[in-house]
């Protein structure tokens, strides 16, 4: 099994930047492509980002493209989601989430390892 616990959320106001952890323990997610996906309130979970076992290969969604990049350490267990700009429509819950295999997916059901999620707020 693998545990995921995120962290780094928290307040910030339009424009701010903030870099989001994920440090996973039960196992080693050297060999798994690894996401980062998102709730608001009263939507559904949605894809932000994902990035391959090996690092090289990365996807993003169009809402979140040229603000946020993914990136892991491997040699940590950690993989990093860096937020730029951000906007009052960049608040939700970001879930931290492995997918036990080395191809990155967009779909939120190829991911059976979750973290319990970081709250981000951003006001206008």
């Amino acid at each position: 099994q693998v545990q995921l616990v995120e962290s780094g959320g928290g307040l910030v106001q339009a424009g701010d930047s903030l870099r989001l952890s994920c440090a996973a323990s039960g196992r080693t997610i050297s060999r798994y492509a690894m996401g980062w996906f998102r709730q608001a309130p009263g939507k559904e979970r949605e894809f932000v980002a994902a990035i391959s076992w090996t690092g090289v290969n990365t996807g993003y969604a169009d809402s979140v493209k040229g603000r946020v990049t993914i990136s892991r350490d491997n040699a940590k267990n950690t993989v990093y989601l860096q937020m730029n700009s951000l906007r009052p429509e960049d608040t939700a819950v970001y879930y931290c989430a492995a997918s036990g295999k080395t191809t990155m997916s967009s779909v939120k059901y190829e991911y059976p390892y979750w973290g319990q999620g970081t709250q981000v707020t951003v006001s206008s």
